[in-house]
């Protein structure tokens, strides 16, 4: 995946944008709105990177939602072409995977990824998946790799997050998008050949949600720069390692690609501390005092700043997340069975339970919605579309499936065994909430979904009826006032015709003939409230006004809608092409669960009779992609057994 970089369409690093004049009109204080604007200019930057076809307004979610287009083949995906040269490296590295899990030889004495692993992930491959045969790598496309992160998290999901560390949001993806030729030439055999393992060095003390709040400098010396500040939370920072870094360079967001020194010393030193999530990678602090780093490892992006690089590869690291969680979400369904075979209650064993069930069933859904927005993300992504609004859908359903079937499902079916050392639930629990946190907390990327999605209307919009106001000087709007309306009669006037236009318009009417008889009705769903979503998303935008932003749990609740409701629509989509019987029922569920959401009430008898059908599938064996996931031994068994 490469971005256009066309010196034609440089963005102004001046230039006042769209969520700055809210904010300045919404009467919040210069720096808030300063701060926000540079964020929203970074993220217009990397936008600035797509050819026109390919921007988030002609994305298949804004389509869909502002204009009623629905071209039901964007919100599917070819199937992978299995004869791929990136195939055979794959296959290896899994069967590598699968012989050091059985030999307990996947983590050292001290529970991390061990060197003879690393080795053998590097033999085969592992690191250069993404990058191009000409510098080292495997080529393989992002459906190819999003898909194969998926199998590999269910042998263990630490190393398929390694790989999305290293690919999508480590040195990987910024030099491969953003680097010179030189630099392509100097790292990536290095990255691909697993020599040079990567992270990138973006979050400090006091930047993390907030990328504008930024202290770590780099000052120029000649021919060096040198590098001066602390990062926190970044995931495989080693001696030895390579690290993109986000820094201030003459008081401007810049990047730079650090190849930190074998050992520490007074310029660099790892800063250690106990962390429960991801403990099985390296997670280190990093603190630079002074370090020499050559300029020209400096990336310079055509567009944009250091804060466009690091923006860029999150969509990858959201799609890589959410493989990750159908991979973990399968090994918990795999080891949900036994346990519930095993496990008896007044003589039956649960498994029989219409309550476990309805658990088993809803794993399923969790788990074939997972597939269906990974897999249409990265067809979007190696189809050159942006997919911020996809990528973002994907990753706030992976984390927050994974989440509900490790509590709700799992934990809650295991009982108190869970709590156990040793226990796939106890000895985990902390992995499978992270992603919650991880490339962007869900309700806080929810709200950036709604504004990416809502930007261009209100641009076209609501901006002009704000700098009227200003220009007029009129604080408290009244349309019923004739002196008001008169003076904002053309914007007004603009709206209304959109307005009554949207009121008119009917939902898209696609061809459904290749959507599965069972899952039709849901898709006909959707498409009936795609007519709904741009008057509610408009009229909160008409009610809140500048105070809009203020009303972050509206946001939080319409942007939900919109992600059920085009979930639905791609679950739907895909279950139909798999064409099995488990997936489609599974989908059917999921759907039933999205609908309900969306309107609310209760579930029906035929809902739960759906539950224990599927249960039953699956039970007996017909989920093909969760057989032959190793299964864990039953800890305390009973001792008559």
């Amino acid at each position: 995946m490469t971005v256009t970089q066309d010196k034609d369409k440089i963005q102004d690093d001046n230039k006042v944008t769209f969520a700055e004049t809210a904010l300045t009109l919404a009467g919040k204080s210069k720096e808030e709105a300063q701060r926000t604007g540079a964020v929203d200019r970074a993220d217009e930057q990397v936008e600035a990177g797509f050819a026109a076809q390919y921007k988030t307004i002609n994305s298949p979610i804004h389509k869909a939602v502002w204009e009623k287009k629905v071209a039901l083949d964007l919100f599917s995906s070819a199937p992978i072409n299995p004869q791929a040269a990136c195939v055979p490296a794959m296959k290896a590295c899994l069967e590598a995977a699968a012989k050091h899990r059985d030999a307990n030889t996947i983590y050292d004495a001290n529970g991390k990824l061990s060197q003879a692993f690393r080795k053998d992930l590097a033999t085969n491959g592992y690191f250069g998946m993404l990058i191009e045969p000409q510098y080292g790598g495997q080529g393989a496309s992002v459906q190819h790799f999003m898909t194969f992160l998926g199998q590999m998290a269910t042998i263990d999901p630490t190393t398929s997050g390694l790989a999305s560390v290293h690919g999508c949001i480590g040195a990987v993806d910024p030099v491969r998008t953003y680097g010179n030729e030189e630099q392509k030439q100097r790292f990536l055999p290095r990255l691909a050949s697993g020599q040079a393992q990567s992270g990138f060095a973006l979050t400090e003390p006091n930047a993390g949600s907030d990328l504008t709040a930024l202290r770590t400098v780099a000052v120029d010396n000649g021919d060096h720069y040198l590098l001066t500040g602390e990062k926190l939370f970044i995931t495989n920072a080693l001696p030895g390692h390579t690290v993109g870094v986000v820094c201030l360079i003459d008081n401007k967001p810049s990047a730079l690609v650090v190849d930190l020194p074998a050992q520490e010393n007074e310029q660099f030193q790892v800063v250690p501390y106990h962390i429960w999530a991801l403990r099985r990678i390296h997670n280190n602090g990093l603190r630079f005092n002074k370090l020499a780093v050559p300029k020209e490892n400096r990336l310079v992006p055509k567009i944009g700043d250091g804060l466009t690089v690091a923006y860029h590869g999150l969509n990858l690291g959201r799609l890589a997340l959410c493989a990750t969680a159908a991979g973990s979400m399968r090994i918990m369904l795999a080891n949900m069975l036994p346990w519930a075979q095993f496990r008896e209650t007044y003589g039956a064993a649960i498994d029989t339970r219409e309550l476990v069930k309805r658990r088993i069933a809803r794993t399923a859904a969790l788990i074939t919605g997972a597939d269906a927005l990974y897999t249409w993300g990265s067809y979007l992504l190696d189809n050159g579309y942006r997919g911020e609004l996809e990528c973002i859908i994907a990753k706030i359903f992976g984390s927050e499936a994974q989440k509900e079937v490790a509590i709700e499902y799992f934990m809650k079916t295991h009982g108190g065994r869970s709590f156990l050392g040793g226990h796939l639930f106890g000895d985990n629990v902390h992995d499978f909430l992270a992603p919650c946190i991880f490339e962007g907390e869900g309700e806080m990327l929810g709200m950036a979904f709604f504004k990416a999605l809502a930007k261009d209307h209100g641009q076209r919009y609501f901006e002009p009826v704000g700098l009227a106001l200003q220009k007029h000087k009129i604080k408290n709007f009244n349309p019923m006032n004739p002196a008001h309306a008169l003076a904002l009669f053309p914007e007004l006037t603009n709206y209304a015709m959109w307005r009554v236009g949207a009121e008119l318009a009917g939902p898209d009417k696609p061809d459904l003939s290749s959507v599965n008889s069972t899952l039709r009705g849901h898709v006909e769903y959707a498409l009936e409230m795609l007519t709904k979503l741009p008057l509610e998303l408009s009229g909160a935008m008409v009610k809140h006004q500048l105070k809009l932003a203020d009303r972050q749990c509206r946001i939080a609740l319409m942007s939900q809608h919109v992600q059920d409701t085009i979930t639905m629509i791609v679950t739907s989509m895909y279950a139909s092409r798999q064409g099995n019987e488990v997936t489609i029922a599974a989908a059917d569920i999921l759907c039933e669960d999205m609908k309900r959401r969306i309107e609310g009430g209760n579930p029906t008898d035929t809902y739960f009779r759906k539950c224990n059908k599927l249960a039953d599938m699956i039970i007996e064996g017909g989920m093909a992609s969760i057989n032959g996931i190793h299964q864990f031994d039953i800890l305390f068994p009973y001792p008559n057994k």
